[in-house]
């Protein structure tokens, strides 16, 4: 299933954020409220923004976004480490 979202201009031309980075930015806001508020794993969210682990790691740092660290994140982290990504 894709949902679309409609953002009208008004709201876009106040965002500061380049145009040509519109919909990379939002996509990573929206990933990083999914995971913050627990809608989405750190998995999801990650793959979700189009970021690597990293840089996903680090935009939540940087958004004072603590880690959630549960069972199937100690198993996805194991998943990566036993075959990389």
């Amino acid at each position: 299933m894709t949902l679309t979202l409609t953002i009208p201009d008004n709201v876009l031309v106040v965002l500061k954020t380049p145009r040509h980075r519109l919909q990379e930015q939002l996509t990573q806001e929206l990933a990083f409220t999914l995971y913050e508020r627990g809608l989405a794993s750190l998995g999801v969210a990650r793959r979700y923004s189009g970021l690597n682990k990293w840089a996903f790691l680090e935009g939540l740092a940087q958004h004072g976004i603590k880690r959630h660290y549960d069972t199937d994140e100690l198993n996805e982290d194991l998943a990566y480490a036993h075959h990389g990504e």
